[in-house]
């Protein structure tokens, strides 16, 4: 593990997996929409989203989707980790109200860069409402080593 709790590349293997679960609220979207300038009346208007073939007001797809990274984040590989790359695939619609949970597993190392395939799916309720893929990169204790190598050197 890293200083910040998070998993280095080196303590990694296939497999492994993380949770984490996530409430949508009514302030979530408001903030998202603020925040990221989406303001798409089928995640705002409750008059409007009843006529569409969700008959209500729906979760943006990305806010659902930000609770991957939080996994990522906060779970497997942790504190520390870049995120390089995600694919989504929306199956379902999030309500506000709904439980969503994010796992992620490991499907691949790439040793020579350093970098993690995982899998990534959301569930409400046990239905699949996002799955796909994502790359990133864990931190290093080789990385670490090296620049406090690099570090001492300088100061010497």
């Amino acid at each position: 593990m890293n200083e910040l709790n998070g998993f280095d590349f080196e303590d990694l293997q296939p497999g492994m997996s993380a949770t984490f679960a996530k409430t949508i609220t009514e302030a979530d979207i408001l903030l998202f929409a603020g925040a990221s300038g989406d303001i798409n009346a089928v995640h705002i208007n409750e008059q409007f989203a009843r006529t569409t073939p969700f008959k209500g007001r729906i979760a943006h797809g990305m806010l659902t989707a930000s609770i991957i990274s939080a996994t990522i984040a906060g779970r497997l590989p942790g504190p520390g980790t870049v995120y390089l790359g995600q694919n989504l695939r929306f199956k379902a619609p999030v309500r506000p109200g709904d439980t969503v949970q994010a796992e992620v597993t490991i499907k691949e190392l790439i040793a020579d860069k350093r970098r993690v395939v995982l899998s990534t799916v959301c569930t409400v309720d046990g239905k699949v409402v996002i799955d796909g893929d994502a790359i990133v990169m864990p931190t290093s204790r080789d990385t670490q080593v090296k620049a406090s190598a690099d570090r001492s050197a300088v100061n010497a």
